[in-house]
């Protein structure tokens, strides 16, 4: 067993944004060619804790070689107040030979970069024909930060960023953050989620959430929203859109703003692409005022790509912790009767 903690985890991802959009892209595209197997994801929940949750996302990926695993991840937003991180993980990945695990991965570094590298691909996607003024980020937490670097990196970087919060001095140190990646971009806050909303003709929506609170109306012309936290709009306004996923099965769960909007509409005509098929080029969207709502479930597949390539560089370089005696030896005595 080979155990990654996030100092290596970091160590391996930082300065290679570009490669880990493209090993997302390529894992959005096996998926949807029907490479992988991703049954859906576990919520634990807690009757007397409402607001946290862990999750199981087990995945397979028809990657060479292919690549097996599962995360397990927790949101408890309680701990933002107590100065610790809001989401913890570990990914575990097994052999695809024996079905061993073989690799101990810390999964929060990954989840984040993951989900802002999944919103950078589909920001270059669905404004490639139209870049954006500059870039709202409603949420100012670890998501939106992610986002951010990755979108100014491997997508186009922002020409002006409009910022909310709930948490002024959250917003204030995001600002202080955000002008220092990007000098001389200007970075405005907003005193309201519908006053960013209204600011740019892209947002990135990632907060805490648990009910829709959010109409469109504000939305300008052709926007192009990547709906990330998944919880934030009310099922009326993601009608009233075009609407991007990674996996319908997957997005239409767990009382998200999507799920609402299948149970309101009585089907899910109103998804109109997947991220793998316009990043397949299978589909193209129309160049026209209505607005575009991405908004990925997060795929374990997605976790799945990075692990491994963590994994397998960190064992090229001789990183990480090995545990010779994690799993019990076989007897060779049972064995041979």
């Amino acid at each position: 067993m080979l155990i990654i903690g996030q100092a290596v985890v970091r160590d391996i991802l930082d300065g290679d944004d570009a490669r880990v959009v493209d090993l997302v892209r390529d894992a959005y595209l096996l998926h949807d060619q029907g490479r992988s197997s991703l049954p859906h994801s576990v919520f634990l929940r807690f009757p007397e804790q409402p607001r946290d949750r862990i999750i199981g996302l087990p995945a397979y990926l028809g990657t060479e070689p292919p690549a097996a695993g599962i995360k397990w991840i927790s949101s408890f937003p309680g701990n933002l107040a107590h100065g610790l991180e809001r989401a913890s993980a570990a990914i575990v990945l097994n052999s695809m030979r024996t079905g061993h695990p073989v690799a101990l991965v810390e999964g929060s570094v990954i989840s984040a970069r993951r989900t802002a590298a999944s919103a950078a691909l589909a920001a270059g996607l669905l404004t490639a024909r139209r870049r954006p003024d500059g870039l709202a980020l409603i949420g100012c937490g670890l998501i939106n930060q992610q986002v951010l670097r990755f979108v100014a990196g491997t997508a186009a970087p922002p020409p002006a960023l409009t910022l909310f919060d709930t948490d002024p001095h959250r917003a204030a140190a995001f600002a202080e953050a955000a002008r220092a990646l990007l000098p001389g971009v200007p970075v405005t806050p907003a005193a309201t989620a519908e006053e960013a909303m209204a600011a740019h003709r892209m947002v990135s929506i990632a907060t805490t959430a648990t009910e829709p609170h959010l109409d469109l109306d504000a939305c300008r012309p052709g926007a192009v929203l990547l709906h990330l936290s998944l919880r934030d709009l009310r099922p009326e306004a993601v009608l009233a859109v075009r609407n991007v996923v990674d996996d319908p099965d997957h997005v239409c769960r767990e009382r998200t703003s999507l799920h609402l909007a299948e149970q309101l509409a009585g089907g899910r005509d109103f998804v109109s692409a997947t991220i793998g098929q316009l990043a397949g080029g299978r589909v193209r969207l129309p160049d026209d005022d209505v607005p575009v709502v991405v908004s990925p479930f997060g795929l374990g597949v997605l976790d799945l790509v990075l692990a491994e390539h963590v994994r397998a560089t960190a064992h090229r370089r001789g990183l990480g912790v090995r545990v010779d005696d994690f799993l019990p030896v076989a007897d060779a005595t049972v064995a041979s009767t």
